[in-house]
């Protein structure tokens, strides 16, 4: 995979606007699939609208790639996912951490953008359903045996 696609790929992630959402077949097959922990998804319009209902539910979402791995038509891209929730007062910025692993065609368009990430991280930051699902990561932990120190 060309260094200089790669690079534009990620200033397009790290911008992405609902404006810069019309220019995605620039960087997506027709075809490509997308996956994520709620999506699974064909086509390009497809895509687009999973795109576009990230700007309708939330504030400010941004992307921040901290690094890519490329390998013969892969890449592997490890992020920040940045936003905050629109429907609460509070306005804090949320924060969650992944990685997307992207499969190229021989134009160099992303044939295959799947998503790794927590979806339990998205959870416990909701309110209500938050704070059950911090309770049940803590009883999920091993606790030391007595006598040990943590």
């Amino acid at each position: 995979m060309n260094a200089g696609r790669i690079d534009a790929l990620v200033h397009y992630f790290e911008t992405l606007s609902p404006e810069a959402i019309d220019v995605l077949p620039q960087y997506y097959a027709p075809h490509c699939r997308f996956v994520d922990p709620f999506n699974e998804v064909c086509g390009v319009g497809r895509i687009a609208a999973i795109f576009r209902h990230m700007f309708e539910q939330l504030d400010a979402p941004r992307f921040i790639v901290h690094d890519r791995v490329a390998e013969s038509g892969r890449v592997l891209l490890t992020w920040d996912f940045e936003f905050r929730f629109r429907r609460w007062r509070s306005g804090d910025l949320q924060r969650i951490h992944g990685a997307s692993l992207l499969t190229f065609d021989a134009a160099g368009l992303v044939v295959m953008h799947r998503d790794y990430w927590d979806a339990a991280e998205l959870y416990e930051k909701l309110p209500g359903i938050g704070l059950l699902m911090r309770l049940l990561k803590r009883q999920g932990r091993p606790q030391a045996p007595l006598g040990d120190k943590v």
